[in-house]
């Protein structure tokens, strides 16, 4: 097997595919990247069996052959040769080593037998869609910061995406929650989609196809099971299992009857926090919210660094009354927010907080108060 392919183009199709190798692994074969040579160009595969990840390029094949070389490695070796290199990949019967030249440089690197490489099973992928990259990844954007990392709750370790229906509005809604806050973010269902079953996708897959976005710029190509989902974006296609759990009725900590209601400046806002955070206690980094008539307080007492206090002109015109909430929270919605206004809706000092944007309707965040 024998295939030349121009340095920028591997480099793109290894930088998409290497991401899914772990870097350090039981089996070695998952350490290694699946290159294809045949008439229609290359492919490179990796998989860390949850996740397979296939791009094929433009390459001049010369014979078909498949071989497996170390991801990571041939990953680097093509990083760190010149702009504009052709870059020659050959495995003869006799060598059971892959030979990579470029230009004066000549590299020989261990290679397994690519038939021990794991193919992910396919099935029947019963509903398909396509949506914009645009789209995709705004969904993915404004939900994905709310993703649990507590691995015991296994169910909230990934997006909730499902089709909803409200007001006679048919939407594809993306949902995130680790008990603390939740996201959430739709669009106008895709044709296709209705019908399909509600299904959570794994971070470290929401992760990769966030990747892979950044080069996307037409539509993807979404298929769904009750087990796994497909994207297809371009010459890159992501199959990844889901979640075998079931999301919790996240409508119910929506709140839906917060009538005090506070607009301030984004920017200004979270610039504040940034400030008054500082000496906050890491564990909690609880920062008070003193609201008065068209006026916020930002304060933090800690005892062992000190105290702060910011004033911030809000509009908000209903009882006055103090609030927590755990800064980098806060932070993290304030970092969604695209409108120049962020809404806060309140009911009481004990009972969560519902986030809106003035520039993005179709996005919100629901924040839980600490004590202060």
């Amino acid at each position: 097997m024998k295939l030349t392919i121009e340095r920028a183009t591997l480099l793109k199709a290894l930088g998409h595919v290497q991401a899914v190798v772990e870097k350090r692994n039981t089996i070695p074969i998952l350490s290694n990247v699946l290159i294809s040579a045949g008439p229609n160009g290359a492919s490179f595969a990796a998989t860390d069996l949850d996740i397979e990840i296939l791009e094929t390029t433009e390459a001049r094949c010369d014979g078909e052959g498949m071989v497996t070389a170390p991801a990571h490695t041939l990953y680097d070796i093509t990083r760190k040769l010149p702009d504009g290199a052709d870059v020659t990949l050959e495995m003869t019967g006799e060598d059971p080593r892959l030979v990579l030249k470029a230009g004066r440089s000549n590299f020989s690197l261990p290679s397994l037998p690519p038939g021990d490489f794991p193919v992910m099973p396919t099935e029947d992928l019963e509903h398909s869609f396509s949506l914009p990259a645009a789209a995709l990844a705004r969904l993915i954007d404004k939900t994905r910061f709310a993703i649990s990392t507590e691995e015991t709750r296994y169910y909230l370790n990934g997006i909730h995406f499902h089709a909803s229906e409200q007001d006679g509005r048919k939407t594809l809604r993306a949902v995130a929650t680790d008990g603390v806050r939740l996201a959430l973010a739709e669009v106008d269902l895709p044709d296709g989609a209705a019908g399909m079953p509600g299904v959570i996708v794994p971070r470290k897959t929401v992760q990769e196809i966030r990747r892979l976005l950044e080069d996307a710029s037409d539509d993807v190509e979404i298929s769904v099971s009750e087990g796994k989902i497909r994207f297809r974006l371009g010459r890159a296609v992501l199959t990844s299992k889901l979640i075998d759990g079931a999301f919790p009725d996240y409508e119910r900590v929506i709140p839906r009857g917060n009538t005090r209601m506070m607009s301030v400046e984004n920017k200004r806002f979270a610039e504040a926090v940034d400030r008054v955070a500082t000496i906050s206690m890491e564990k909690s980094r609880s920062v008070k919210l003193s609201l008065g008539e068209d006026t916020l307080v930002l304060a933090v007492n800690n005892p062992e660094s000190g105290q702060a206090e910011e004033e911030l002109a809000v509009s908000y015109s209903d009882e006055g009354f103090a609030i927590g909430f755990n800064a980098r929270y806060m932070l993290d919605v304030a970092s969604q927010i695209e409108g120049d206004q962020a809404q806060f809706h309140f009911a009481d000092a004990a009972s969560p907080a519902l986030v809106t944007d003035s520039g993005d309707p179709d996005a919100l965040y629901v924040l839980m108060p600490l004590r202060v």
